[in-house]
């Protein structure tokens, strides 16, 4: 597995990092983790194929748990990354409840120290920015919990590029975590010249647009029961009908490159800057290895402009949460 820099003065992480979201006894997509031992295989395997970065939240159910007994005798493989902010059972119409308190931080993370079993995390990111608390104190604790020996690093999650530089005067940051993919490019807007500008790395979480970028469905219908993408807006109606359009386009130029729809996606991605790191999560290990794979993908020029043309910045319909989250981003 290649390796790659989190940010200008962090650790090498493999190129390609398990989001670990989906191995969750809650988790939100479509997921085959059955049982602790699934998760632990699929974890185990990803270190065999060269992945020591591991990316999970406080917020993702029992992932956590999961993952500590996963590193059991193998802490020292990994860089660990988890998130807080998310406060489970608060929110209103405007979006779920966000905590960046000082004593909210620090009760985050020894919660997840205990629930991962280890005396460290080598990243800790703040899921959400609260918009209710001054940046500078949110990341102030986090920067203690750096002096106290908790945390290694930290970051933020969907910040703004102002509230980066804020955030970054305080304590410096490792990376910033944004949804980024062929579907989303939200980051170019603004995001990737102040990472560039201040040794931040991206973490790009959702390579795969949901999950569409992979080609893993053909119908709505095909999406679990509980599958939250079933309200998502670019999962509703038309829009689903008019992105598959794309994707289908998408899957023309991988079968071109003789690579896998979500190779060429995840492929796309790493070569668009080399301090990106996404972090495609999955609950199969087929899937797994297949994702892995892309790390050996070569794009050129051309192939790059194939992919621009099959799907343009801009093209993917529907706004990339709904009404409730979509005001969490960019604060």
């Amino acid at each position: 597995m290649k390796m790659r820099k989190l940010g200008r003065n962090g650790p090498e992480v493999s190129a390609i990092g398990l989001g670990c979201m989906s191995i969750g006894i809650a988790a939100t997509y479509t997921s085959s983790i059955k049982s602790d031992e699934d998760a632990i295989a699929l974890i185990h395997r990803a270190l065999e194929l060269g992945v020591n970065f591991l990316d999970t939240a406080d917020v993702y159910g029992d992932s956590e748990q999961k993952v500590g007994k996963a590193l059991k005798g193998r802490r020292d493989q990994v860089v660990l990354a988890t998130k807080f902010g998310f406060v489970r059972g608060g929110g209103s119409s405007s979006g779920p409840a966000v905590n960046g308190s000082p004593e909210y931080v620090r009760e985050a993370c020894d919660a997840s120290l205990q629930k991962l079993g280890v005396d460290h995390i080598d990243l800790y990111q703040m899921h959400r920015v609260d918009s209710n608390v001054p940046i500078e104190e949110t990341v102030g604790a986090m920067a203690e919990l750096v002096k106290a020996g908790k945390v290694k690093h930290i970051g933020l999650s969907e910040p703004s590029a102002a509230t980066i530089r804020r955030a970054h005067t305080v304590h410096p940051l490792a990376s910033v975590q944004n949804e980024y993919s062929v579907f989303t490019r939200d980051p170019e807007t603004e995001i990737l010249a102040t990472l560039a500008e201040l040794g931040i790395a991206l973490i790009a979480y959702s390579p795969l647009g949901r999950g569409f970028l992979a080609g893993r469905f053909k119908s709505f219908d095909e999406l679990g029961p509980n599958d939250w993408r079933r309200s998502h807006p670019r999962f509703q109606g038309e829009n689903f009908a008019k992105n598959m359009a794309l994707v289908e386009r998408l899957e023309e130029v991988a079968a071109e490159k003789r690579c896998t729809p979500a190779q060429l996606a995840i492929a796309w991605v790493l070569h668009q800057r080399d301090d990106i790191i996404p972090i495609p999560g999955t609950s199969s290990i087929a899937r797994l290895e297949e994702n892995l794979a892309a790390a050996d993908i070569a794009l050129t020029k051309a192939d790059l402009e194939h992919i621009e043309a099959a799907s343009p910045k801009g093209a993917v319909v529907g706004n990339r949460y709904d009404a409730r989250m979509i005001g969490l981003i960019n604060r």
